[in-house]
């Protein structure tokens, strides 16, 4: 893993994405007849119960914090309330694998909105998978056009939607570092109470039994444990490169949709999706190392005394991952590393 720094983070994201790539066209079936607002709100009501059961210790992870709040509102209002509506929405008016794979364009916008408030460092190979992912989405949106325009503003919901979680993304970075538990309990919870003032104002309260049950478990999986999987992600590979590997939750969708008896494939479509794989592919097999310098830094977070690069003393020394306030001495040294919270320096 040392040699290797990103991967940890690829696996934590893959799960991420495996679970919620998973959702999106459980979403579309267990939400027949259900209101876009409606689901929105039953989807994070599951996650905020994932939440609540993986809250960690308070000498684990750091806490939560009122100054954080801020920034957790706008998230919960970017991924808990728009983006799962405009979602579920789409998922009314357009197939659930071509809607699947549209998710994509969700590394597109976190990869570029990771570059305008963190400055992450985007090398020609990132560049390039960005372009392969954007031209994919393009073809997929081209592929609806023949369908008529009620599938094309199905789709171009479901590209608001990945608009949306882009931003969402962007802004978790930086909160990846406190208990993810807790973040995705009050995440969830706003998105879900905000969601069923919006259904109950619009009229959208039908709510069968079985759907809703349906929609809470995969809201407790598909976005609350993902969401979990994909904060300690995160940590290690920084906003960008998260959602670049997060990208494949589409194709886990679109794959699903097609066991499930969607059975539409055209030329388009599958040249979309060969272009996403490569871009995916790029993102997943970049590696960079160069000498670098860290500048005296202080902070809180989850932390171990093995990764070289917390080497500060206690009286006695703690055993595995534990949290406090603590500070880095400057050093300059390479090793293989990824924009995570303690390699942010510029190129």
């Amino acid at each position: 893993m040392k040699n290797l720094p990103a991967a940890r983070g690829a696996l934590l994201a893959l799960l991420a994405a495996l679970l919620f790539g998973a959702s999106t066209p459980l979403v579309q079936r267990a939400g027949i007849g259900v209101g876009a607002w409606m689901t929105a709100a039953m989807l994070y009501s599951g996650a905020a119960m994932t939440g609540l059961l993986l809250r960690s210790g308070a000498t684990q992870e750091a806490a939560l914090r009122r100054r954080h709040w801020p920034r957790l509102l706008l998230m919960a209002l970017c991924g808990a309330v728009i983006g799962p509506a405009a979602l579920a929405w789409g998922l009314q008016h357009t197939g659930g694998m071509g809607a699947s794979l549209m998710l994509t364009l969700e590394a597109v916008f976190t990869v570029l909105l990771s570059c305008v408030f963190y400055r992450e460092h985007i090398d020609r190979r990132v560049g390039l998978a960005i372009a392969l992912l954007t031209l994919g989405g393009g073809l997929l949106v081209f592929d609806q056009a023949g369908n008529g325009s009620p599938q094309v503003i199905g789709m171009l919901a479901v590209m608001g939607a990945t608009v949306s979680w882009g931003m969402d993304n962007t802004l978790s970075r930086a909160l990846a570092d406190l208990d993810p538990g807790r973040v995705v309990l009050a995440k969830a919870a706003v998105g879900a109470a905000c969601s069923f003032v919006a259904a109950a104002v619009s009229g959208e309260t039908d709510l069968p039994l079985s759907a809703g049950a349906g929609l809470f478990l995969v809201g407790a999986t598909g976005y609350g444990l993902s969401l979990r999987f994909y904060l300690l992600a995160q940590r290690m590979l920084g906003a960008a490169r998260t959602g670049s590997v997060f990208a494949t939750a589409p194709f886990i969708g679109a794959v699903i949709a097609f066991g499930l008896g969607e059975r539409v494939l055209s030329p388009w479509l599958l040249g979309g999706a060969a272009l996403m794989v490569t871009g995916v592919m790029l993102h997943i097999l970049e590696r960079h190392e160069h000498k670098h310098r860290h500048d005296a830094l202080g902070h809180e977070h989850a932390h171990a005394h093995d990764d070289g690069h917390h080497t500060h003393i206690h009286a006695t020394m703690p055993v595995g991952t534990h949290n406090h306030r603590h500070t880095h001495q400057p050093v300059s040294h390479s090793h293989a590393h990824t924009p995570d919270l303690h390699h942010t320096h510029k190129h």
